[in-house]
């Protein structure tokens, strides 16, 4: 079973995103509603993939994500953007960052699973 792990200060939505993907079977989703607290999370288990909110108080996602890509330990985990900033200045900036997925909010559990599914199957 592959582990998701959700960083987004929206509680519902990790919720509602932990529901629809734990449905499947195929994952075990855990969240963290901080970027510090996520990052910590990451550094004592490992996830196989991370939705990442990049609007979020204290730390947000580029922040997050800058951290991650900086770490040897944790520099190949895929990162699928889950936000609801949709502009193209933010895509771009995701992008070079190397992220697998760019998805904005609100988004169809349908989209998001195939998302998800197509991140993990490339990396089976």
């Amino acid at each position: 079973m592959k582990k998701i792990l959700i960083i987004d200060d929206e509680e519902d939505l990790c919720l509602f995103v932990k529901q629809n993907l734990e449905i499947s079977g195929r994952y075990a989703v855990t969240f963290k509603t901080s970027g510090k607290d996520g990052l910590e999370s990451v550094a004592g288990d490992r996830p196989d993939l991370i939705l990442l909110d990049l609007i979020m108080p204290k730390m947000g996602g580029f922040e997050v994500l800058k951290k991650l890509r900086a770490s040897e330990a944790t520099k190949q985990i895929p990162v699928v953007i889950l936000t609801a900033v949709g502009y193209d200045l933010s895509k771009e900036r995701a992008k070079s960052f190397s992220v697998e997925g760019y998805l904005v909010k609100p988004v169809f559990a349908k989209d998001l699973l195939a998302k998800v599914n197509e991140v993990l199957e490339g990396l089976s």
